[in-house]
């Protein structure tokens, strides 16, 4: 069961840049002939290498030609660009390819809203949900707040006056953090003062720049700056600690007295269009690759949690985050409550 997009009351700007992303796509989008791997799978990701949907679906495709599971090889590219809502464009211009697919998650569902797209993430074909991921809250290594309650009494204090980031644009998991964790403590949401970097590699500049004080993100991106000390890890946001064992020392938020929990999470879309049986083959592929030692080793290596759904489980998933994402803009104030 498919479901209809929600549409979204566009302004002249976010005409301009779904525009601005439909030429983008158009003119410089690799199709199969051109990339002349007609043999093998195109897995595009939605940001820049080393980035959080890079390291999953990596690691997704080097488990499944590890062990055979397509009989072929796949082609990675990394479509890079309004936060993740230029490499949709891409998937969706693919309608009826069933050579292709998509690693996607909640960063995805944000960056639709925020560039006004008219379509959402259940318009493609819903493939599967791989994993879930804890956020951390992260500070320069010479941070004077040594625990997330230090942070807190300070945001609480003036919390306009304490500059946050993250590797998402409005919507996606490092923007809804924050917010709702201000929600969680008593500080407004609408004053948390954040900033949007292009994934890991700036918003750990930004940190070590003193830029911004705080920020927020998973934390498979950042292990060698917490290794080394350059960054410290206040809170992480799971209802457990992350069994890592590089992490695993790092308090939860609920343990630090903050009732409070966040998930980010991550999956797979082919285009739209495609048959039932190729959708059904694709499901078959992460079935088995998901059932393999590497891949839980994988789980294992990145922090990463199980949280694996097909068919419609997945298909209502993605509804239900929609709705997470537009209920949460909306109460910021950054959409409409038509729009939503």
């Amino acid at each position: 069961m498919r479901h209809r997009a929600r549409q979204v009351r566009r302004t002249a700007g976010t005409v301009a840049t779904t525009l601005a992303l439909t030429l983008a796509v158009t003119s410089c989008g690799v199709t199969r002939s051109q990339a002349g791997v007609d043999d093998d799978l195109l897995m595009i990701i939605p940001n820049s290498p080393g980035g959080g949907y890079d390291l999953t679906g990596r690691a997704a495709v080097r488990v499944m030609e590890d062990h055979d599971v397509t009989g072929g090889g796949f082609q990675v590219e990394n479509s890079i660009g309004a936060g993740g809502s230029l490499a949709f464009a891409q998937l969706m211009n693919l309608e009826g390819d069933e050579e292709s697919m998509m690693t996607v998650g909640l960063g995805v569902v944000g960056s639709l809203y925020s560039f006004g797209s008219e379509e959402s993430l259940q318009d493609a074909t819903p493939i599967a949900q791989l994993i879930e991921e804890q956020e951390g809250i992260l500070v320069p290594g010479d941070s004077p707040w040594r625990t997330v309650d230090d942070f807190v009494q300070a945001w609480e204090a003036d919390p306009s006056s304490i500059t946050v980031g993250g590797g998402s644009s409005p919507g996606g998991p490092d923007h809804l953090f924050p917010h709702q964790l201000a929600e969680a403590v008593g500080v407004d949401p609408t004053a948390v003062n954040y900033i949007s970097y292009d994934g890991g590699g700036p918003l750990t500049s930004a940190l070590l720049g003193n830029k911004i004080q705080v920020g927020f993100s998973g934390l498979g991106e950042f292990a060698g700056s917490i290794e080394n000390g350059d960054l410290r890890v206040l809170a992480v946001s799971g209802e457990e600690r992350i069994e890592q064992e590089s992490l695993n020392d790092i308090p939860t938020l609920v343990e630090s007295g903050i009732d409070f929990t966040f998930l980010n999470w991550r999956g797979v879309l082919a285009p739209p269009g495609i048959s039932a049986e190729r959708e059904q083959q694709y499901i078959d592929y992460f079935t088995e690759m998901r059932a393999t030692d590497e891949w839980t080793e994988q789980l294992e290596a990145n922090g990463w949690e199980d949280a694996f759904l097909t068919g419609e489980e997945f298909d209502q998933f993605l509804v239900e985050q929609d709705a997470r994402v537009a209920d949460t803009l909306t109460e910021l104030q950054l959409i409409n409550e038509e729009d939503a």
